[in-house]
């Protein structure tokens, strides 16, 4: 990846008739309804935009939506890129660095995860206040873009306080259950033994998934402020594990979403 690559997807991007959108949204997996409430203007297919990844996931789209949101010029990908799809660090996170080059001034990211706190419970939402990497890889790994952040970006406050705050107060006004915990990231794609689920429980864990970190480590090296909310679609009880389907997992992820994409749509139009 260089910065060359990120240029000439942005070019492409903004000869689409894509200008200088306020914020940037990553959606998670099962997790598209909220482009339901983009006044669309264009959509653009990964596969056509230089350099871009493309989705292998059934439930990933594989588009970029630009519209408005409460008036707001929003550019949502629908399906992102995971580790466990092969892809390198630097791949999966390569649009957040072209939403940078395109003036995104916010990221909005959201994902299905399995609550390991057995006080959250399955489709409710948390908002991630920290985070534990449990990846094999870093997205900054290699030659650092010195014309996009520093060597080692600090990480002390990963997801953006004041927009925190902004979603807790939207969520007790609006009567929406909004935990707030450590989310970790683990390779996947399969899921944890019970063994895994109390590893993570130890050390800190209050939701697990697959994703989200290297964009939010990319976001901070960039200085993007982020916010990340978790779709909780399973429990992960150790001593009362139960086999898990994606489809269900798919199912409680497109019920609970409603409440996800409430908070987003609020935050959009107070920001």
């Amino acid at each position: 990846m260089t910065i060359e690559q990120i240029k000439e997807a942005a070019e492409y991007i903004k000869s689409q008739g894509v200008d200088s959108p306020n914020f940037g949204i990553v959606l998670g997996t099962g997790l598209g309804n909220l482009v339901t409430k983009i006044e669309k203007i264009t959509e653009i297919d990964y596969a056509n935009i230089p350099h871009f990844p493309v989705s292998t996931v059934e439930s990933h789209h594989g588009k970029l939506i630009y519209g408005t949101v409460e008036g707001k010029k929003v550019l949502a990908m629908q399906g992102r890129f995971h580790y466990y799809e092969g892809y390198t660090m630097q791949q999966i996170t390569f649009p957040i660095r072209v939403m940078k080059l395109l003036n995104i001034q916010k990221l909005l990211i959201s994902n299905a995860a399995g609550t390991v706190n057995s006080e959250f419970k399955k489709g409710s939402l948390m908002l991630i206040d920290d985070h534990i990497n449990m990846l094999p890889a870093n997205p900054l790994t290699g030659k650092n873009l010195d014309e996009m952040g520093p060597r080692f970006p600090d990480m002390s406050q990963p997801y953006d306080a004041e927009m925190n705050q902004q979603l807790e107060r939207i969520a007790a006004d609006l009567g929406i259950v909004l935990h707030k915990g450590v989310y970790t990231p683990v390779a996947g794609p399969n899921l944890e033994t019970r063994a895994e689920y109390r590893f993570l429980r130890i050390i800190g864990t209050d939701a697990v998934g697959m994703s989200t970190v290297p964009e939010v480590i990319v976001a901070n090296h960039i200085g993007l402020p982020c916010v990340a909310i978790s779709v909780l679609t399973d429990e992960c009880d150790p001593d009362n594990l139960k086999p898990v389907s994606i489809a269900e997992i798919l199912e409680i992820a497109g019920r609970a979403e409603k409440d996800l994409t409430k908070l987003y749509v609020e935050l959009i139009k107070k920001s």
